[in-house]
């Protein structure tokens, strides 16, 4: 397994929210991710497969770590659970907590250009990608 073989795994956007969900993957705290299934349609990508390995990479991209997706899930938002959204490892302490955070982000100006529509929103029917993954390597 080399690094630079390795499909990346960008979580958010380089900056601050990127740092700290790596931060939280190379601890241990985050365990799962959620994506929305629009994102992979949008950018006319393959849904992630379990057992993929996928090189972490940070703020500087920079390949930081490598994970294993253990569980991948479509599925409504209202039907994410607390359990997927504790193992975000972000500090929620709710699903509702955990979904304002996602929206926030969901609803930025930046994932709205990045789908190229001003006007996106989620609703309970909105269709998301759940992962759950491991931490395989530390760079």
């Amino acid at each position: 397994m080399h690094l630079d073989d390795l499909p990346l795994a960008e979580f958010a956007f380089p900056g601050p929210l990127r740092d700290k969900l790596v931060g939280a993957i190379l601890s241990g705290a985050k365990t799962s991710t959620t994506g929305l299934l629009v994102g992979y349609e949008h950018a006319d990508e393959p849904l992630p497969e379990v057992g993929q390995l996928s090189a972490v990479v940070d703020s500087a991209g920079r390949r930081v770590a490598v994970i294993e997706l253990t569980d991948v899930r479509v599925v409504r938002l209202a039907d994410v659970d607390l359990s997927h959204a504790l193992a975000e490892g972000e500090g929620d302490e709710s699903v509702a907590q955990w979904r304002a955070g996602h929206e926030t982000f969901w609803h930025s100006a930046e994932l709205r250009a990045e789908l190229g529509d001003p006007d996106f929103t989620v609703d309970d029917d909105t269709l998301v990608v759940t992962e759950r993954f491991r931490l395989v390597h530390i760079a």
